[in-house]
């Protein structure tokens, strides 16, 4: 119903906010990752929304980007991921580890989620996994684009070079979440080697 809510933040708890456009104020639920990266009181935002409509409730879920708002609109398409459970998710990790997390099988960094358990988490990876991609992951407009550690997608070879590179870490016993994360912080250069991209990746990690 509402494509995004752009106003002025007035309220900030752990996982609602409230944003007065137009004279209304809109009670928006957020995940506490999106609480984190809020600007002050006071300051304009813009908020893309999903919009809950049943029987007793009328609810609108906030996201600072549309890359978020795409992969929660996925996750609630899941048996037994509900908006409450995809806002648990994007709570703990990004959704581009989210979306590594899937392609890679890695149940147990969605697990930490709060109320989800190994089995669900599993759930989310059958029935997401053929609707997310590597593409997605490293060339997608996204929560890294709120940070300015992250760099930029490069071309597929870097793509391929990064996804092995990531498969390595999580060889090596780290988390899709805290693999993704330190190898997008590479600067990958032409002549790069996935070993020197592994190396550069570990420095981010400890």
């Amino acid at each position: 119903m509402y494509a995004y809510v752009k106003g002025t933040l007035e309220e900030i708890a752990e996982d609602n906010i409230v944003v007065e456009a137009g004279g209304i104020g809109y009670n928006v639920k957020v995940s506490t990752t999106t609480a984190d990266l809020l600007p002050p009181m006071g300051s304009e935002v813009k908020i893309y929304t999903y919009t809950l409509v049943r029987e007793d409730t009328f609810q609108l879920y906030g996201f600072l980007t549309r890359d978020d708002l795409e992969i929660f609109k996925k996750l609630i398409t899941v048996n037994g991921i509900g908006p409450k459970g995809g806002l648990a998710i994007l709570s703990v990790m990004s959704a581009d580890a989210l979306r590594f997390a899937i392609m890679a099988g890695d149940a147990k960094s969605i697990a930490k989620a709060p109320g989800i358990g190994n089995k669900t988490a599993e759930r989310v990876i059958l029935d997401l996994r053929d609707k997310v991609s590597l593409e997605d992951t490293f060339m997608g407009a996204g929560a890294s684009e709120l940070t300015a550690g992250i760099k930029g997608a490069g071309d597929a070879s870097d793509n391929v070079r990064k996804k092995e590179a990531i498969e390595a870490l999580v060889a090596l016993g780290y988390s899709a979440a805290d693999a993704t994360a330190a190898v997008k912080k590479v600067d990958i250069t032409e002549d790069a080697t996935v070993e020197g991209i592994l190396k550069a990746a570990l420095k981010f990690i400890f």
